[in-house]
């Protein structure tokens, strides 16, 4: 059986604090739609906070999607409702721990068992919402806590507000028997919380047993933070320790700035035949919220200091979720970072292998020798150029091959390189984002090696700049006799010499058993190159050659990065985001003081 108790140690409703003034004009953030009200700017905090997302791996994201969970819900469960309806009847939502006997205290209070109370835990496991006959249409329809179904039977759903009437309940005044604040069940606790936040009053319940416990104390001062009203129960407490345990509490309320709450203990003592409290024991409790619900000016107190107070907690909680905003940006520009300095050290590599003359060696270099060896290259070209034949052929020296194997060879060269570089890029930027959480929740085991399709572009890409390569002779020699003279073939075989320049540039240094054949390959492509366009011609065509083949390579290894881009893209929040939480509370912080709901000065008693 229940037992309760039957004094109240103190009563009255706690002041309203004062609050500081407007902000400064200078600090005031600029109007936007032009709606300037106080539910104007709430419905773009709303907007704003709804707006906003937090998709990384990040400390904080988790943090931040809470938060900005219980932001939406007080919004759209209190706030708004209650600023459209300041006259409405004054909620007091009953909370406490489990077994504190809040359904208990609900059914005293009202005369009539309208909430299941026992000994199974949870027991209330949908809200109870008891109010005066009178009262019924506010509740019913549903502006208040829209997310919750109402009902007028009994239900398991937790999701459900089950709306009971009780004649002995003054007009204006209603009871939420709220789920237990520490319940075994997730759903349970998620809803009490969500029931407190949009409370005018708080009527927290705890035990002789439990009012030290770790978690009401910290809805408690979460509750203090918003400016809520709140008033205390002490419950169940044996008459030989109620001096000393309810001054203990009350200590512990002062340490926490909550003194001015309302205290009332209920000492030990048995339920009758309906499962109610003796009216003696609820006596002071129940007539302070008949005051309360005969004053119209003390119940608007509580309502616009409560108001006030989750107004003004607005602020500095959308403040954190605009610095998790931002650090969801810079984690995402720090991502796409490391993407861009491995695909930039790919693009150094090939960059660098056209320096060192690394590309000229091999295959390449046996079918230039090749080629220049059978005097393909000269056969058709001006007869001024063939007196160069006997000196180049004698630097080098090889079977005859046709031009197409070394251009097959200069492409399969190029082709191999850009898939090596690809694939240390592609293997460089998986590590990268490996070690960062919100790298690693993104990664798919596809992204540590090149595209499937990479060969094949890679090799479209090498055709295209060979083709250019042609273009490039053959606009450069337009006013050239040999050209006009011979056509296709002059073109052709001068743009492999042009490619065996961009491979062998002025910074190659042949080394070893390459001494001879490498700096005879040199000196054959630069002096045909001359012969036939002049120097700065050469060192033009040759620039423009390599530049264009760099821009080629710098677009491929693009749409490799793009690979990791595209999972922060799509993840990341707009860049500015953090900044338009702000502004958007910045907003709601001006219409506040504008509003007046600061100006009372204390509750009532």
């Amino acid at each position: 059986m229940t037992t309760h108790g039957d004094s109240a140690t103190r009563s009255g409703a706690p002041a309203v604090a004062a609050r500081t003034g407007p902000p400064d004009a200078a600090e005031e953030p600029p109007a936007t739609t032009g709606d300037d009200s106080l539910p104007g700017a709430l419905s773009g905090l709303r907007a704003a906070i709804g707006a906003t997302r937090y998709p990384l791996c990040l400390p904080s994201a988790g943090s931040a999607r809470h938060t900005a969970a219980a932001l939406t819900d007080q919004l759209d469960d209190y706030l708004l409702p209650r600023l459209a309806r300041l006259d409405a009847p004054l909620l007091v939502v009953v909370g406490g721990s489990t077994g504190a006997g809040k359904s208990t205290l609900v059914n005293s209070l009202v005369k009539a068992r309208v909430s299941a109370a026992g000994v199974l835990r949870p027991t209330t496991r949908s809200p109870v919402l008891v109010c005066n006959p009178a009262d019924a249409a506010w509740f019913r329809q549903g502006d208040l806590l829209p997310g919750l179904t109402r009902t007028t039977e009994p239900s398991e759903d937790p999701r459900a507000l089950h709306l009971v009437t009780a004649p002995a309940l003054p007009p204006g005044l209603a009871f939420l028997d709220a789920p237990d604040i520490d319940s075994v069940v997730d759903a349970n606790r998620a809803l009490a919380s969500q029931l407190l936040a949009a409370a005018d009053l708080w009527l927290f319940v705890t035990t002789a047993a439990r009012y030290a416990d770790a978690v009401p104390w910290e809805l408690l001062r979460s509750a203090r933070a918003r400016g809520a009203v709140i008033a205390m129960v002490l419950d169940r407490v044996p008459a030989e320790a109620t001096d000393e345990i309810a001054a203990h509490l009350a200590e512990m309320l002062a340490a926490q700035d909550l003194g001015r709450a309302p205290l009332f203990v209920l000492p030990e003592t048995w339920v009758d035949g309906q499962g109610l409290l003796p009216e003696g024991v609820t006596a002071p409790l129940a007539d302070w919220f008949a005051r309360l619900a005969a004053d119209a000016d003390a119940r608007s107190s509580v309502v616009r200091q409560t108001l006030d107070g989750a107004l003004a907690a607005l602020h500095p909680a959308v403040e954190e979720l605009a610095e998790a905003a931002d650090e969801q940006v810079a984690a995402a520009d720090g991502l796409d970072e490391r993407v861009r300095a491995a695909y930039r050290g790919a693009e150094r590599t090939v960059e660098q292998g056209l320096r060192d003359g690394r590309l000229l060696r091999g295959e390449v270099l046996a079918r230039w020798q090749e080629f220049v060896g059978t005097g393909e290259l000269f056969r058709t070209l001006e007869a001024r150029i063939g007196r160069l034949r006997d000196r180049v052929v004698a630097a080098v020296t090889g079977r005859p091959a046709p031009s197409a194997e070394l251009r097959n060879a200069i492409e399969s060269q190029l082709v191999t390189l850009l898939r090596g570089v690809a694939s240390e890029a592609a293997e460089s930027a998986y590590t990268a984002w490996k070690a960062h959480p919100a790298g690693a929740e993104l990664l798919d085991p596809a992204l540590a090696h090149p595209g499937a399709d990479l060969p094949e572009r890679a090799e479209r890409m090498v055709r295209d700049w060979q083709r250019g390569v042609l273009e490039l002779v053959r606009v450069e020699g337009a006013d050239k006799r040999f050209v006009a003279r011979t056509a296709a073939y002059a073109v052709n075989a001068t743009g492999l010499a042009v490619m065996i320049a961009v491979f062998a540039s002025t910074a190659f240094i042949p080394t070893g058993l390459e001494v001879a054949t490498g700096a005879g390959t040199t000196v054959a492509a630069q002096a045909v190159l001359q012969a036939i366009f002049g120097d700065q011609a050469v060192r033009t065509l040759a620039a423009t050659a390599r530049e264009d083949l760099l821009a080629r390579v710098r677009t491929l290894l693009d749409v490799e990065a793009d690979r990791f881009l595209t999972r922060t893209a799509d993840a990341r929040p707009a860049a500015e985001v953090g900044d338009g939480l702000r502004r958007a509370a910045g907003r709601v912080e001006v219409a506040r003081h504008r509003s007046g709901l600061a100006a009372d000065e204390e509750g009532p008693r």
